[in-house]
């Protein structure tokens, strides 16, 4: 019968066989994709070529410069106006359904091309003329939506 194994020897990789075995694998893994790293070195050198890895570097280089400029222009009260309204905006956008403002939209296009050729074309309007267009489903139909939508500006001025 055979002895019994009570030792178990593990083989040590020396500190130069881990980099030989690193290298290897970098080598492999280079092979594998060497269309895309020429395709990358031939972007580096267009990058260079043009001067925008050198304005990237100036940017980094001065990071600690360029962040201060930065942060000073988002802290003048007009880039906070202008970042609160953005964000009131966005969130009225969020409540509203995406179906009615892209048929507002569509509409409101519409009627700036109408109202284009009606003023290349200079076109008069009397009193008897805005009479008559009440009696028009659309104009009737627009003078509701605007009514309606003055009087929930004015709710919400209220508040």
């Amino acid at each position: 019968m055979a002895e019994p194994i009570t030792k178990i020897s593990h083989s040590a990789h020396t500190e130069k066989e881990l980099q030989e075995q690193s290298i290897d694998t970098i080598l492999e893994d280079l092979a594998k994709s060497a269309d895309g790293i020429k395709e990358l070195i031939k972007l580096f050198h267009q990058l260079h070529d043009s001067g925008i890895i050198g304005a990237v570097n100036g940017l980094v280089e001065a990071k600690e410069k360029v962040a201060g400029i930065a942060v000073e222009q988002l802290l003048r009260p007009q880039m906070t106006n202008a970042i609160n309204n953005m964000m009131a905006a966005a969130g009225v956008l969020s409540e509203t359904n995406p179906d009615m403002t892209k048929k507002l939209m569509s509409s409101l296009g519409n009627g700036l091309q109408r109202a284009e050729r009606a003023l290349a074309n200079n076109e008069k309007v009397g009193v008897f003329d805005l009479m008559k267009a009440l009696k028009d489903p659309d104009i009737n139909r627009a003078i509701g939506f605007g009514m309606n939508l003055l009087k929930g500006v004015g709710e919400g001025l209220k508040e």
